[in-house]
């Protein structure tokens, strides 16, 4: 059962700019101390970063030299270093490495492309920071492609503005046949770095699988759910990683794996699967009494089955990740060709379907929700802050407009550009 009222009310809309509408792709929010920033693609596909001081409502607006074409996988992304200094890096889709990083700290106008280490920055995608425990900047991204790649990690100096290699060796390597899908690493409230996985052998979305698990309490030296020591590079042959050995076409795609933290923090993996009667069905995997236990939650008799190159739009299922809906019971959404939209509640203690009548609040208030063109095949786009505002009760949002995935091609229709718009939420819990 769902609520109507959202903890969050909108406070505050500021527009930022025209963007394009004719595809959708990940732009990036970051707050950090008294300062707002803001990537994206503007209305001609231009990178440009947009930047305000909390207590004003005037945007400074820098572009920068890379323009995207048509391709979802080519989403932005930033972090502030020790110094104070903004990384921007995106546009790429086994490019070559797009980064800039500025020259003052707070001057979006001193935005300068820089090199990284030079070395497999040719075909780079999926950029990725985060902060170590001694808070430096490390840097992520795959080299290679769909059935073939690598995740080099770097970490930053501030002081020789300088990245050097963070591993002596790749985390995960595909040894030429595959690749890994990662989601992560991300610290857990248990102060560990927690990754989720699963592998693909080629291009088609349909053949992964596999979904898999390490940790590390120092992004250095790597273990399973069970303490089990793991050696640099993580490969397809480490079995104990292994969540749940799903087979290629098994029913998995690499966008649907959610990692969530129950109120042991232990780490709860939710993600999609066809069961042995090949309908599609929603799981949830947990370590419990020395082994991964996966539990199934829906019991569904209709088969869902994908395939294909490229960004792809609805597959025909379709899950959220996994959040507590009160004390002692989760909840996640659902979308499926056959059944329609819903909700699960699911006992955190047995991780088993619920029949409790839990009235569930809605995470954002319904403004956030609601498209304001009438062009037929908009829909939202919204990306929460990964910064910081400094106030619990204060919380930025993105939203803006667009077609849906069309493969990362050209779509037929001419859309008008979509307004991107900030929203500053309140809450008084």
């Amino acid at each position: 059962m769902a609520g109507d009222i959202s903890k969050w009310q909108v406070e505050q809309v500021l527009d930022v700019a025209p963007v394009t509408a004719g595809f959708p792709v990940r732009f990036c929010l970051l707050t950090e101390g008294d300062r707002q920033y803001v990537a994206y693609y503007d209305a001609d596909h231009q990178m440009t970063v947009a930047s305000r001081m909390l207590d004003s409502n005037e945007w400074q607006f820098q572009v920068l030299p890379s323009k995207v074409g048509w391709d979802s996988h080519n989403y932005i992304t930033m972090a502030i270093d020790r110094a104070g200094q903004l990384h921007v890096s995106g546009n790429m889709h086994a490019n070559p490495l797009v980064y800039f990083r500025t020259e003052t700290a707070g001057d979006i106008t001193t935005l300068k492309e820089a090199p990284m280490t030079g070395e497999l920055e040719t075909r780079t995608t999926y950029p990725k920071f985060l902060k170590n425990l001694n808070d430096d900047l490390i840097f992520t991204y795959r080299h290679g492609g769909s059935g073939n790649g690598i995740n080099p990690y770097n970490i930053y100096d501030p002081k020789t503005q300088s990245w050097s290699r963070f591993l002596e060796t790749p985390l995960f390597d595909g040894e030429g046949k595959i690749n890994a899908y990662p989601f992560g690493p991300v610290r857990g409230p248990d102060g560990w770095f927690h990754s989720v996985w699963v592998w693909r052998d080629t291009p088609d979305c349909a053949t992964n699988h596999d979904i898999s698990y390490a940790r590390s309490k120092n992004l250095t030296h790597w273990e399973s759910a069970f303490g089990d020591p793991v050696t640099l590079p993580i490969k397809i042959s480490q079995t104990e990683l292994c969540v749940d050995p799903i087979p290629s076409h098994g029913g998995i795609i690499n966008s649907a794996k959610f990692l969530f933290f129950d109120s042991n923090n232990r780490p709860v993996i939710s993600y999609h699967k066809s069961d042995e009667n090949g309908n599609m069905q929603v799981y949830a995997a947990r370590p419990e009494n020395g082994t991964w236990k996966v539990h199934q939650l829906t019991d569904w008799d209709k088969p869902v089955v994908f395939g294909g190159h490229g960004s792809m739009g609805f597959i025909g299922i379709k899950i959220s990740g996994l959040s507590e809906a009160a004390p002692g019971t989760l909840t996640m959404t659902y979308r499926h060709r056959d059944f329609g939209t819903g909700r699960l509640l699911i006992d955190e203690e047995t991780l088993k379907p619920s029949n409790e009548a839990i009235e569930v609040q809605p995470e954002l208030p319904k403004e956030l929700s609601q498209l304001e063109s009438d062009f037929p095949g908009l829909g939202v786009q919204r990306m929460s802050d990964i910064g910081d505002s400094g106030n619990p009760e204060v919380r930025y949002v993105l939203k803006w407009e667009t077609l849906g995935k069309n493969r990362d091609r050209k779509p037929e229709t001419t859309v008008e550009p979509s307004m991107l718009k900030l929203y500053k939420l309140r809450t008084s819990d």
